[in-house]
């Protein structure tokens, strides 16, 4: 994985979150973006996941801009993002997750073909601005997150350990 760029993610990952109490009904192909990596484990990256604003009726927009047009010391402000990607994007940072490569299917790739990384700074700040206090949340308030971000994360990070001694 190369921090910034997009990717999609396997089943198995999604059957993960559930196995460990978290919940994933997302039926859709959607994209993540990996955009820290972690202090726990070089081979652990924090992802959110990205969707098109044209899959979007006016009432569930409003909600989303409802939620971002909150007072910013409310942790909710941050629980999207609207920005571009290759198309016009919804990132849901509220929803974000630890992943490992092992759980990665494909890249997202630009219209020319080659694996999409967002490069906008203004983009990129904001979106680790919000991930970092949702991140810094949930470590105080472990698996506030319907995906069970912290019982996730442990998870993973026993799993790249079991990797390294075999």
């Amino acid at each position: 994985m190369k921090q910034n760029g997009m990717y999609y993610i396997k089943d198995e990952f999604k059957q993960l979150v559930r196995s460990l109490g978290g919940e994933w009904n997302d039926k859709k192909k959607r994209p993540i973006v990996c955009l820290i990596q972690s202090r726990e484990h070089p081979d652990l990256y924090w992802a959110v996941p990205v969707g098109k604003v044209n899959h979007r009726d006016s009432k569930a927009m409003e909600r989303i801009e409802s939620y971002m047009n909150k007072p910013n010391r409310d942790l909710r402000s941050c629980y999207y993002h609207l920005g571009r990607t290759t198309s016009k994007s919804i990132f849901f940072i509220s929803d974000a997750i630890p992943i490992t490569d092992k759980y990665i299917l494909s890249e997202h790739l630009a219209s020319n073909d080659t694996p999409y990384i967002i490069k906008n700074p203004v983009l990129l700040e904001n979106l680790n601005y919000k991930l970092n206090r949702i991140l810094n949340f949930e470590a105080t308030n472990h698996n506030y997150f319907r995906q069970h971000i912290t019982d996730v994360k442990e998870s993973l990070i026993k799993e790249l350990e079991a990797e390294k001694d075999s």
